[in-house]
This record gives C-alpha cells, sequence and structure tokens, in this order.
C-alpha cells in the first residue's frame, strides 16, 4: 500500500510556520510522505502545488484569523483546478464559532489549537481508508447514581409522572438498573448491589447524582481499536456486557474533560 501524500500549507500572509513544520514531522512518523509548500502561499499555488504533486489531503494551517477567508479560498482553487476530491482539512487558533461554517464551506475537519498531532495523523488515515469515526446515534441513558431505587422511585414515578420499563440486576457491573424511558432516551437508576460496585465509591465520594451518559453507537469494536490507535484513555480496553446485553464501555474521565461517558450498542431489540 503506498504511503498517504499530504500537502501542508501556510496560506495568506501568516509568518509562523513552527506549528505546521511540527504537525509535518508528525505525519512522517506515522508513515505519511509530507510536502511543505512554506509561507504565505496563496490559494491558488496551494491548489496548484496539490495537484502537481499528487496529494491525497491538504492541510491548511493558520494563526492570522484569516481563516474564514483563506480556507474557503482553497477549496474554491481546488474545484477549479478538477481536484475537488482532494479532502482539505484545516488547523490552527481557530475559534468554535468559526468550524460550523468552515465545514459548510467544505473544509473536512478543523483541529483546534492543542489538537495532538497523533489524532490528526490517525484521522487523516481514516479519511483517506474510509473509515473516519461516525457521531453517535443519540444519547441512551443517562446515569443517576441513588443509594436506594425503591426510595427514589417516588420522585420519577408520582412528581415527574413517568413509568418504570425494565429493572434488572447487572452482574459485570455489581449494580441494580432501573430504565424509565423519557422521549427518545432514557433514565438508569443505579443502586450498588454490594460495596466493590463503582456506584458505591461514586456514593461514598459524591452522593447522589448524575453518574455518566451513556451514547448510542455502532461497531462498538472498531470504535475501540480507532481511540486506541489515538491514544484516547478508556477504562475498558474492550468491550463487556451490560444492561440489556448490550456491549459497553466507559471512557475515562481524563479523556473526556471530567464527564464520564459510556459507549453503548444495543444488544437486542428493544
Amino acid at each position: 500500500m503506498k504511503p498517504i501524500r499530504v500537502l501542508i500549507a501556510k496560506p495568506g500572509l501568516d509568518g509562523h510556520d513552527r506549528g505546521a513544520l511540527i504537525i509535518a514531522q508528525a505525519l512522517r512518523d506515522h508513515g505519511m510522505e509530507v510536502i511543505y509548500t512554506g509561507l504565505r502561499q496563496s490559494a491558488v499555488q496551494i491548489a496548484r502545488a496539490a495537484v502537481q504533486e499528487d496529494v491525497d489531503v491538504v492541510g491548511l494551517s493558520s494563526l492570522s484569523g484569516a481563516h474564514k477567508s483563506l480556507f474557503p479560498k482553497v477549496v474554491e482553487a481546488l474545484k477549479k483546478e478538477g481536484a475537488d476530491d482532494i479532502p482539505v482539512i484545516g488547523g490552527g487558533v481557530i475559534p468554535a464559532e468559526d468550524i460550523p461554517y468552515l465545514e459548510e464551506k467544505g473544509v473536512h475537519k478543523i483541529f483546534t489549537s492543542g489538537s495532538p498531532t497523533d489524532a490528526i495523523a490517525v484521522y487523516i488515515k481514516q479519511l483517506i481508508h474510509e473509515e473516519t469515526i461516525s457521531a453517535p446515534k443519540k444519547i441512551a441513558h443517562i446515569g443517576i447514581a441513588v443509594e436506594s431505587i425503591d426510595a427514589a422511585l417516588p420522585f420519577y414515578q408520582h412528581t415527574l409522572g413517568m413509568e418504570i420499563e425494565a429493572v434488572e440486576d447487572v452482574e459485570s457491573e455489581h449494580v441494580r438498573a432501573a430504565f424509565l424511558r423519557i422521549g427518545e432516551t432514557k433514565l438508569e437508576l443505579l443502586e450498588p448491589l454490594n460495596e466493590t460496585s463503582a456506584i458505591a465509591s461514586f456514593l461514598e465520594k459524591r452522593g447522589s447524582g448524575i453518574h455518566h451518559i451513556a451514547l448510542e453507537v455502532d461497531d462498538l469494536h472498531k470504535r475501540l481499536q480507532q481511540y486506541r490507535e489515538q491514544g484516547i484513555r478508556m477504562i475498558h480496553e474492550e468491550p463487556k456486557t451490560g444492561a440489556h446485553q448490550a456491549q459497553i464501555a466507559f471512557m475515562h474521565p481524563k479523556a473526556s474533560g471530567g464527564v464520564l461517558y459510556e459507549l453503548w450498542q444495543s444488544g437486542k431489540e428493544e
């Protein structure tokens, strides 16, 4: 399999290239061939270089604040060169509120300041091999730690007017779980079955409250493999069986800004 060829460019008048050079080296470390066009390149120059070098991806870096103008110009220049099949990704000092606009204009992915270089390399590989991670389908449930399901239920049943859908013991997690549907998602009340339960530890440290958010995903095995390649910290490296025979894996809160996320793949029709 031939190496992925990436063109790294600094459009506009941006006079700093240290970040671009670091990314270029990181991509080379991942076995990619990198062409760096240097500073102060016009959109036309970048597009023509991409065609001449027969690259697979164009990576744009901007620290000047002109990304909303410059990045779309490169996308348009590639179209005029008949090379709109070459995906464009971008990075640098880019505010989060600008990302939807840039994606709407044809930039495939934006990596904000501080994004790990390994994550950029892994994304490029996934993009070229058409294996990019899809967004979660929905919130499968929100897990709420409680001392006692029986004591907590009156609030949910009588105050909120919700109905219990199912109650079961999940031996793998040492918890008793009660599910209450709300719209397209559920609330999952979690009561520890013994002191070895993670919920027992959570209750001792923090008391009752939201424990985790479960995101419904497809192909959990493949997703976990991709996260391993990216160096994403996980609690579970391999799927395990949860409630309703679903396949689950928890991400480490240090990988997600302090939020405990459960990746959840349905094990049967509900």
